[in-house]
Order: C-alpha cells, then sequence, then structure tokens
C-alpha cells in the first residue's frame, strides 16, 4: 500500500515539475519578443506618492507623480496637461505650451510635485495626464488626517 502512495506521490510531483517547466518556458518566450512589437512596453507607468499619507490636521501633503519606465519621447505623454483631483471635490489643472513633436528628439516629463493642505477627512487623490480633454494617463493615492490640537483633539 505504503509503495503504491509513493509512485502516485511521485508522478504527482514530476506532473508538477512539467507544468512548471512549461510556464517558465511560456513566459521566457515572451519575453523574448521584441518590445517594438507591444506598444505597451514603450508607455511608461504612472506612479503617484503622497508624503505623509496619515497625518494630523491641517496636514501639508507633498504629492509627486513619477513617469517610470517607457520611452522618453512617448508621444501620448509628450506635453500633456495636468490634473489633480483632491478628493473633496476640488481639482487643480496646468497645462504647457511645447514644440512640435519630434520622434526621438521630443521628451517627455518625467516628474510632477505638488503640495496641497487637506483638512480632517479621508482622501482618494487623482493624477491624470491628459491630451486635449482626454486622460491618457492615471493614479491614484490615498490620504488620511485626522484631528489635531486646533481641531478640539486634546
Amino acid at each position: 500500500m505504503m509503495s503504491h502512495l509513493r509512485r502516485y506521490a511521485w508522478a504527482g510531483a514530476a506532473s508538477l515539475f512539467v507544468a512548471a517547466t512549461l510556464v517558465a518556458s511560456v513566459t521566457a518566450q515572451k519575453a523574448d519578443k521584441d518590445p517594438k512589437d507591444n506598444p505597451d512596453a514603450k508607455r511608461p507607468q504612472v506612479k503617484l506618492k503622497a508624503q505623509p499619507v496619515i497625518a494630523m490636521a491641517p496636514a501639508r501633503v507633498v504629492l509627486t507623480a513619477e513617469l517610470v519606465g517607457g520611452a522618453n519621447d512617448f508621444e501620448e505623454f509628450y506635453c500633456a496637461g495636468v490634473e489633480w483631483e483632491w478628493g473633496d471635490g476640488t481639482k487643480s489643472e496646468s497645462s504647457t505650451d511645447c514644440a512640435p513633436y519630434e520622434p526621438g528628439k521630443s521628451e517627455i516629463k518625467r516628474r510632477f510635485t505638488v503640495e496641497h493642505v487637506f483638512r480632517v477627512g479621508a482622501y482618494r487623490v487623482m493624477f491624470h495626464l491628459k491630451r486635449r480633454d482626454k486622460s491618457v494617463g492615471a493614479a491614484t493615492v490615498n490620504i488620511q488626517v485626522r484631528p489635531g490640537l486646533r481641531d478640539g483633539l486634546h
């Protein structure tokens, strides 16, 4: 009986090994593809950080949006407008005037930093890169602001 169970255990382990090898092989084949064939490989990722994410009111928070990876001349992000949604129903927007886009020459801006004051509450801040009125990249971060001394906390 015991040898019978061992034989099934080895057969199961061998099946798992073959399956893991196949998954690793398929993953490696996908990684070997030319990035030019995959438009997402050129698209930078939008990351948003807040410092601090938990604070006492009134909280002065520094928010930094960064474009990580991707092509420096990613056309969709070149000369994009910026919109911050503060999580309290208000927004801030900005845009710049740029030279016409030139592939391989024009460079995207990779870092956007702003400071904002938050009152007591929970906020979901959203950062958008926009072309005309369309969001082409976005990220969010949550901020928690607790009552401070000025808010009656003793």
